[in-house]
């Protein structure tokens, strides 16, 4: 296979983020009870196109099919009588005796955004040893994929957008970026208004509750990664006595508003590049970024200053901006495993081309190489702007950059500016930030990463203390990348899996390396 073959398919398994109906019905009985329908599984179809496209699911390893099923759950809890949408799922039966069957695993891997219907196929084999007990069950959340998907602008328009000038300058920068932010806003009510109000974590969680006793399960196994386990605190909290063996990896911090998550990201990112770089340059072999850490940075500094007055050739016919340069490099970021492509990317920028650096971006914006776009942007910016009370100005913004700059220089305004998302959005949101607190809950296992960028380690420990006492239980892992359990590290393993098969908890504060 060619390598750049290779690379894009690395890519797409890194999203973390794939025919049947999701629209909203009202055909059902007044009477019906949703918590007695029976899922219909099949064959699974190809995925849709905000799901991300590609092809349908291949047989697992014994050459078990996956199969696939919508379950109906409420447009409107608050309504839980009136129009239904279909929530897609995905399954993966057990590989072991039936008689030592525990149940349903649902995992939710992240986002908020990503479909759990193309990503579980795709890390399979890193769950095979909990399939021995468990049949593996993922889904499309409300307003993902193939679950009533949020719409907000066209892939034409979507290029424009993650080219545009994300960090300005001055004030007609500054007009544009606000303009182009109410455009994409207001494009989502035009869409998709019907669907806005309902797709805030809560409403995910209830749907969670609806799958747990549809899928014949008296308590809820699950593993939450990322925003998954936002989604399994608020699940805990709403529903603590139907809380059964629980993992969250690469734990969200629950206390933070948007501007300190922001902020927060913009230390982990910054540590993920100086692990990086230091990484480079501590190698037997010459660094070709640079000879020393800080070499590399001011390099990748200079690159991102020069790409925003002169962009270098990508993809035709796009070209390499600065804002998708920066996309590019955080999305390497998130694996220890993407470092090389990143060199890669970095080595040709320096060279006047741009293509490794934009197939990276595009991985990161849910692009595929037809052009499409899945629905991760618009699902992601409609569920946090659900949940997130936050409205932030472009002048409360640019008071904060120097914070946000000291925080990196690199993706400091970067993550600054991105917090202008939610202005001008048609929906309220609903809180400063999640409650999590789950007293009465079964314990929960909380693995933080050290080297984690996206949800920097910190968290993790908020995380147990939010849940409340004798309910987290933290486990830390000294490593690089978002997430601890596909690090494939055996401490970190050996605790989930210990857990979840056979109910044995680590000690609280274990610490793997």
């Amino acid at each position: 296979m060619p390598k750049a073959s290779r690379l894009r398919a690395a890519l797409a398994a890194a999203v973390l983020l794939a025919s049947l109906a999701a629209g909203c019905t009202d055909d059902r009985a007044d009477d019906e009870d949703l918590t007695a329908q029976e899922l219909d599984w099949k064959d699974c179809p190809t995925p849709s196109q905000a799901q991300g496209g590609g092809s349908a699911p291949s047989p697992l390893a014994n050459g078990d099919e996956w199969q696939c099923a919508t379950m109906r759950a409420p447009l409107d809890w608050d309504d839980p009588e009136g129009d239904t949408i279909g929530i897609a799922l995905i399954r993966a039966k057990t590989s072991g005796d039936e008689n030592r069957r525990i149940g349903s695993l649902v995992f939710n891997f992240g986002g908020p955004g990503g479909s759990g219907v193309t990503t579980l196929p795709a890390f399979a084999e890193d769950y095979a040893t909990l399939r021995t007990r468990y049949d593996l069950v993922s889904f499309d959340p409300r307003g993902v994929g193939r679950s009533a998907p949020v719409r907000c602008e066209n892939d034409q328009q979507l290029d424009a957008y993650f080219q545009q000038d994300m960090t300005p300058d001055d004030t007609a920068e500054r007009t544009e970026l606000l303009d182009n932010t109410k455009e994409f806003n207001e494009a989502c009510e035009e869409n998709s208004g019907k669907m806005l109000p309902h797709v805030r974590t809560t409403d995910a969680a209830r749907d969670l509750d609806l799958m747990r006793q549809v899928l014949g399960d008296t308590k809820l196994h699950y593993f939450g990664i990322s925003y998954g386990t936002e989604l399994g605190g608020v699940y805990a909290h709403l529903f603590p006595r139907n809380v059964g063996r629980a993992v969250f990896d690469a734990v969200v911090d629950p206390t933070q508003t948007p501007e300190q998550g922001s902020l927060g990201q913009a230390r982990g990112f910054q540590r993920a590049l100086d692990a990086f770089a230091e990484d480079c340059t501590s190698k037997t072999e010459d660094c070709p970024l640079g000879d020393t850490a800080q070499d590399v940075k001011d390099r990748i500094a200079r690159l991102l200053a020069d790409l925003e007055r002169r962009p270098i050739p990508g993809i035709f016919p796009r070209e390499l901006t600065q804002t998708a340069a920066t996309s590019g490099i955080a999305q390497a970021l998130y694996s220890e495993d993407f470092w090389e492509y990143l060199t890669a990317g970095l080595e040709e920028a320096y060279a006047g081309e741009g293509r490794i650096l934009m197939l990276l971006s595009d991985s990161l914006n849910g692009r595929s190489e037809n052009g499409e776009y899945s629905n991760i942007t618009a699902a992601n910016i409609s569920i946090n702007c659900s949940d997130d009370r936050a409205r932030y100005t472009a002048d409360q913004v640019e008071r904060k950059l120097p914070e946000f700059r000291a925080a990196s220089d690199v993706f400091g305004d970067f993550l600054a500016w991105g917090m202008l998302s939610c202005t001008d959005w048609a929906v309220p949101g609903a809180a400063d930030h999640p409650d999590v607190s789950a007293p009465g809950a079964a314990p929960i296992l909380v693995i933080g990463n050290t080297g984690d960028p996206a949800t920097p380690y910190e968290g993790a420990r908020r995380m147990v203390t939010a849940l409340g006492k004798g309910v987290g239980i933290e486990v830390t892992y000294k490593g690089q990348g978002h997430g601890a359990y596909d690090s494939k590290n055996k401490c970190v393993r050996s605790a989930v899996n210990g857990y979840l098969l056979n109910g044995r908890l680590p000690a609280a504060g274990t610490v793997c390396s």
